[in-house]
């Protein structure tokens, strides 16, 4: 039985299902090292001083998310600062044609490598979003950025998975395995703590 399961049969009704699993949310969020909070702040600053393109990569979920931030870090804040260097966001994920191709003719695990060997360029960094860490779309992904000297963050859940080493900078939200539901709101959070911080550390 994971926490969830186990909030719910320890409650009676919505309105006691949702105060548990916001408690629980607190943990699970809690749970993140301030060090690495801080790090990938600086991860994405610098990427920004270098005019590097952040390119963000995810499935399902942490799809959604992966978009949510090309837009919340990338455009929005450049437009609420006014800033004249805004983060080069780039989602992989936002491509249907090029998904649907890559998957359809070369397998699903190409999807996020084969967009990284069109657009990539030295000095440009990698953003993963993994609930598991062992997404094997991703998992390549991050292999091939390290190939050619590249840094990658990551946003992760559950025990970590395999990317909770690969990755140079690691926002590791720990849940029993398949609780996607807090990790995404865990990865949702910390979105929005950086958009709200960049917006206000940016402007001119």
């Amino acid at each position: 039985m994971n926490n969830i399961d186990g909030i719910h049969a320890t409650t009676e009704g919505l309105a006691q299902f949702a105060t548990g699993y916001f408690d629980y949310l607190s943990t699970v969020l809690s749970s993140v090292d301030d060090a690495a909070v801080d790090a990938l702040g600086e991860f994405l600053l610098d990427a920004r001083e270098r005019n590097a393109t952040i390119f963000i990569a995810g499935n399902g979920g942490s799809a959604s998310t992966a978009t949510t931030m090309a837009n919340d870090l990338g455009s929005d804040v450049m437009r609420k600062t006014g800033t004249d260097r805004p983060l080069r966001m780039l989602a992989l994920t936002d491509n249907n044609s090029v998904l649907t191709a890559v998957a359809n003719d070369t397998g699903y695990e190409n999807v996020f490598v084969y967009q990284l060997r069109i657009h990539y360029r030295p000095g440009d960094v990698l953003l993963v979003i993994s609930a598991s860490g062992n997404s094997p779309n991703v998992v390549q992904a991050t292999e091939w950025v390290h190939a050619q000297g590249g840094k990658v963050a990551g946003l992760l859940g559950f025990g970590g998975g395999k990317l909770k080493d690969m990755c140079d900078v690691a926002l590791h939200f720990k849940t029993e395995p398949g609780e996607y539901g807090p990790v995404e709101d865990a990865h949702l959070v910390v979105n929005h703590i950086l958009a709200h911080w960049l917006q206000r550390n940016l402007k001119p």
